[in-house]
């Protein structure tokens, strides 16, 4: 897997993935930028929202389950002090489909968590991550 970031201004950057595909990041006006993107701290934090969600609603189909509605909610602390790494992160799902039970959903945020999500998994060794979920009327 590979990635590039390229410097265009100030601290506005756009990263393309090797993929092809391209996402731009800013930094904060403080700091210079003009708020044109993500952060890259918040990008981290969305790679991992994306990495977990897409597990969990493959799992869920995998398993015949029905899926119409799955939202990922993460929320971090961080550190005070430079570097201001992530100290906790909270992963709250909100999925619906019919028939879709809080057993299979369980299921399905455990093995992301512990078995698949690579970023999760990643993080997990130095972040301390936890997960919930609710299901959701349509």
């Amino acid at each position: 897997m590979k990635a590039r970031v390229k410097w265009v201004e100030q601290t506005l950057m756009v990263g393309e993935s090797g993929s092809g595909h391209a996402v731009v990041m800013d930094g904060p006006p403080d700091f210079g930028g003009r708020n044109l993107g993500v952060r890259p701290m918040e990008m981290l934090l969305l790679g991992l929202g994306g990495c977990t969600q897409f597990d969990v609603v493959h799992i869920l189909r995998k398993g015949r389950n029905q899926v119409t509605l799955c939202e990922v909610e993460l929320e971090a602390e961080r550190a005070e002090t430079d570097p201001k790494v992530f100290t906790k992160i909270h992963v709250h799902f909100r999925l619906a489909g019919p028939g879709l039970t809080e057993k299979a959903v369980e299921r399905a945020v455990k093995l992301s968590a512990e078995k698949y999500c690579s970023a999760s998994i990643m993080l997990g060794q130095v972040v301390e991550i936890s997960h919930d979920f609710e299901l959701v009327a349509e």
